[in-house]
């Protein structure tokens, strides 16, 4: 058991604490019944909780899993917590309360997405960052890269995991993506979809690495609609997915930087020396497994072959895998770091491109934000308790 002297006395990331650990023994107890997994998941969450004791119910960013203390960067527009972390906790905390028959986990999501809804939004948009105390936006920057990200994944996937029960996560998924095709997505004058970030009302002419997950989740969306607007969100994913690949291609190394701009000289290729590095990530692997899988167009595992070698050639090392500084030289320095992602998920998500669709089948599982697999509701491995509290 987890006891208060096992419990390390420091800060540490509500948001990572969840997608990986908490992911983790999700996707165990998924695989194996072993109800150890579950019960270790429940104790993580119990330490988890105090982070949502706010005015509004929206959690902090870091809490001390030893004391219950906890609290907002201080570099987020004034002490807000994040979009994408607060927003990126549903599909684990739900299905924590159906695998116990214990609420409390999928009330505090519930809540916090209930609120976010009845909140006044720009254009329909959701900005990064919101006051824990207020209910008020902070900053009102708009991305679908760092900061927003997987908010947007976890509306689409909550109503997929649920088996399509989840309406209210349904119709935010759909309100929020028709406002990003009509203020953030924008066509270079090369012919390259791109979705670009907002600061207020002002067009960020750019992508980051981290939004190229997008691909992915608008054909995910568009399969699971099956809607009138499907066939356009699946153009869509095809032409997000083109344009990743096209930063990665238009690299010496073959490897997508961290950030890539779109100007009247310059398409899908980083301008800034601080933005050409890259660490290994996983977001545009993941958009060619979810369009192999749903389209079958054998480009996508032409391109993720391509990466395959590219990382063989630039980022093996004797002790594994680093990232590279500059994907526009070929012989760039190496950042000497390994990261936990990369195995959770660029090396997952490559692998299932070119495994069988009954491996991880979409129609079975959702992937959460660190690869994690958990069952939709009518998997016989979703695991439901009989009974609830």
């Amino acid at each position: 058991m987890i006891t208060m002297t096992m419990v390390v006395n420091s800060e540490i990331s509500l948001f990572e604490a969840n997608i990986r650990f908490m992911g983790s023994l999700l996707t165990n107890y998924a695989l194996t019944g072993d109800v150890m997994f579950r019960d270790k998941a429940v104790q993580l969450a119990e330490r988890m909780l105090p982070a949502f004791q706010t005015e509004t119910g929206i959690p902090h960013s870091l809490i001390n899993l030893h004391t219950g203390m906890s609290r907002n960067y201080g570099w987020a527009s004034g002490g807000c917590s994040i979009l994408s972390e607060l927003g990126t906790m549903h599909l684990e905390f739900s299905y924590l309360s159906d695998i116990t028959g214990n609420p409390v986990f999928k009330s505090k999501v519930e809540h916090v997405r209930s609120t976010l809804r009845s909140l006044e939004k720009p254009k329909g948009l959701y900005p990064n960052f919101i006051h824990p105390r207020t209910g008020k936006w902070g900053l009102h920057h708009i991305s679908l890269g760092a900061l927003g990200d997987s908010f947007y994944e976890y509306l689409l996937k909550a109503w997929i995991q649920s088996g399509k029960e989840d309406t209210e996560a349904r119709e935010m998924y759909e309100e929020a993506i028709n406002a990003i095709i009509d203020h953030m997505i924008f066509k270079s004058p090369g012919g390259l979809t791109y979705v670009s970030d907002l600061k207020y009302d002002k067009v960020e002419h750019k992508m980051g690495h981290l939004a190229c997950f997008a691909g992915g989740m608008f054909a995910l969306g568009a399969k699971a609609m099956d809607n009138d607007e499907s066939r356009n969100h699946m153009a869509y994913a095809a032409e997000l997915t083109r344009t990743c690949h096209e930063s990665y291609d238009r690299s010496v190394t073959k490897l997508g930087p961290e950030t890539f701009h779109f100007t009247d000289k310059t398409e899908a290729k980083c301008l800034k020396n601080g933005e050409k590095y890259y660490i290994l990530r996983p977001e545009t692997f993941e958009s060619y497994f979810i369009l192999w899988r749903l389209t079958k167009d054998p480009k996508y595992r032409e391109w993720g072959w391509e990466a395959v070698e590219a990382l063989e050639k630039h980022c093996r090392v004797p002790g594994g895998f680093t990232g590279i500084s500059n994907v526009y030289s070929v012989d760039s320095a190496k950042d000497d770091v390994q990261q936990s992602y990369f195995f959770a998920e660029t090396l997952k998500y490559l692998y299932l491109l070119f495994s069988d669709d009954n491996l991880i089948s979409l129609d079975d599982w959702v992937f959460n934000s660190e690869a994690h697999m958990l069952p939709i509701k009518g998997n016989p491995l979703y695991r439901q308790a009989p009974t609830t509290l």
